[in-house]
């Protein structure tokens, strides 16, 4: 047995904290300093710089972030593992040598590449039409492990699961094999935990009643035992806090069923275990894995044309025959809304009867035009809203000036069979090492699930309260769906819970936009969860997306915001 290896994280996302680095190498002992840039809307982003210039498509703040802190980490013996590649890490581990060079250091750099397929699609399902500006496999944690173990100090690599950050460098630390699912889905668990950074430590939580230091969280560390369970906790004296509730929050986080499937294994989130070890340690155990599916996931990103939004503000009476009149005229000026390809307008309320303020009068008018051509949605879209100045309803305004047209891209989900994708780790001294695939499942497997008796709700006295007041949550996008993770803190209340969010209820209170679209309901008795999957409410994604929530991020507080009969003896207080 070894002991336990601990991962700082220092990015959560493509333009997080550059300081985070700094921070997680000068706050204390580390042996890996890890970094999540990469989400589907990120590999969009880089597949037009790297259509402007081919020699990047990587994450440039990385590499400000290993210049500040790269001398540090090799004095103190920390390995730095990231996907900053995204579509070129190659590219990206030539960068650091040279800053290496620059700095006056010896850096050891290894990639992992394979995992972009833009030159070879035909293997990919469903099949793939025209050319995506953006194609790739989620590769596993293998190849940053044998990167590790050939010497490497800095590894780069383009898309792994975020997941991968903590698994390869746990499984090189504690020599795992490919078939130790156990272990393997333990440091998944971690991985998922700390990879959005300080959503693991106080951010984005709901009950702000429980964290007494309002700082600026600290950035998560995971300590991955040699068995795959885990401990997660922060520096000492960084803002924010590590609970059973705020683990739970990010255990919720972008998720479907219990069964979460991976490159190196399947994890069953129904079988993790939670418990308070101190102050702002929170363990992780008992996490079951088995084999992984045989084929891999794809994340496409096509060009999907143009766009524009114009928001028109109302204020005072008659807000909807504002908004009808205001409509009417401009698609009238514009020549008809059967001119775009696709046209969104949503009247967004914010007034109050008798508003005590000028603000809390008005509503927003949202117009979004998409055409492939960029001339219909560029300044003929925006300059024609002008024309309603002077011609259009009392009190016209618009929250900007006219505006021009954005390229918005189309992600597409598919998947890709093991054998036509060839991960491939490069090692610092050139020698290419090709990943070999962990044995598969193309069934189902089951494990037994963390579970017990889930008691009923007593009492028959209910009454009207929000639904945030039993429970936290935590929504997000995956692609075209959303997912909102609602947990309580209590048995009780997670039994009335599972009873009352059933399919048709969740329908109800998310509203209008949820009336159509297919909903799962997930239960996670073991971390008193309810995991609530929206399908297609996103469209194509967060890049095509015109709610004004495109990634979904506030749906699980407007969940808890709705008011609900719960049972007087469940409400707090």
């Amino acid at each position: 047995m070894t002991r336990p290896i601990r991962i700082g994280n220092c990015s959560g996302f493509y333009g997080d904290r550059i300081s985070a680095a700094r921070e997680m190498v000068d706050g204390g002992g580390i042996d890996v300093l890890c970094g999540d840039y990469l989400a589907e809307l990120t590999m969009l982003i880089l597949a037009k710089a790297q259509a402007k210039d081919p020699s990047v498509g990587y994450a440039k703040t990385f590499l400000t972030q290993v210049e500040d802190v790269l001398g540090s980490c090799l004095d103190n013996g920390i390995r730095i593992v990231a996907n900053a590649g995204g579509l070129n890490p190659a590219g990206l581990a030539d960068a650091i040598r040279a800053v290496a060079e620059k700095l006056g250091l010896d850096a050891k750099v290894a990639h992992v590449e394979g995992d972009d397929l833009r030159g070879s699609l035909s293997a990919i399902t469903p099949e793939v039409v025209g050319k995506p500006v953006s194609a790739n496999a989620y590769l596993g944690g293998w190849g940053i492990a044998q990167a590790l173990a050939a010497g490497a100090d800095v590894v780069v690599t383009g898309r792994v699961t975020d997941a991968s950050l903590v698994v390869g460098p746990a499984a090189w630390w504690h020599g795992w094999g490919a078939t130790d699912w156990d272990a393997l889905a333990g440091a998944v668990v971690a991985g998922h935990v700390i990879e959005c950074g300080p959503q693991a430590t106080g951010g984005n939580y709901p009950f702000l009643d429980e964290i007494t230091d309002r700082r600026y969280p600290g950035f998560p560390i995971a300590e991955v035992a040699a068995d795959g369970s885990s401990v997660i906790t922060k520096h000492d004296g960084t803002g924010g806090l590590v609970s059973v509730g705020t683990v739970t929050a990010q255990l919720l986080y972008e998720i479907a069923g219990p069964a979460y499937l991976g490159p190196d294994c399947t994890t069953h989130f129904d079988t993790i275990a939670l418990a308070h070890e101190g102050e702002h340690r929170v363990s992780i155990s008992g996490v079951r894995g088995s084999p992984p599916p045989e084929t891999l996931k794809v994340a496409l990103n096509d060009a999907g044309g143009y766009r524009n939004t114009m928001t028109l503000v109302l204020t005072g009476l008659d807000l909807e025959a504002k908004a009808a009149h205001a409509e009417q005229l401009l698609f009238e000026v514009l020549g008809g809304r059967d001119r775009f390809a696709e046209v969104d307008v949503r009247l967004l309320r914010f007034d109050t009867p008798d508003a005590p303020s000028n603000e809390r009068a008005t509503a927003h008018l949202r117009v979004t035009v998409k055409d492939p051509d960029p001339r219909k949605v560029g300044r003929a879209f925006s300059n024609a809203t002008m024309e309603l100045a002077l011609g259009g309803y009392a009190g016209f305004h618009t929250t900007t000036p006219p505006t021009a047209e954005s390229a918005y891209g189309v992600y597409r989900p598919a998947a890709v069979p093991r054998s036509a994708v060839t991960q491939t780790v490069v090692l610092p001294d050139g020698e290419r090492r090709t990943i070999p695939d962990p044995p598969t499942s193309d069934a189902p497997v089951r494990v037994k699930p963390r579970s017990g008796e889930v008691p009923r709700a007593q009492g028959a006295v209910s009454r009207k309260v929000p639904l945030g007041a039993v429970c936290g949550a935590r929504s997000g996008d995956k692609g075209g769906n959303a997912n909102i993770g609602l947990w309580t803190r209590t048995d009780e209340a997670y039994g009335w819970l599972r009873e009352f969010l059933t399919v048709e209820r969740a329908r109800e209170l998310l509203g209008p936009e949820a009336a159509d679209l297919r909903l799962d309901v997930h239960e996670l008795p073991n971390l008193r969860a309810l995991n609530v999957v929206v399908h297609g409410i996103l469209g194509e994604g967060v890049a095509s997306s015109t709610r004004p929530d495109p990634q979904a991020k506030g749906l699980g507080e407007y969940l808890r915001s709705r008011l609900v009969e719960v049972p007087i003896d469940l409400i707090p207080g």
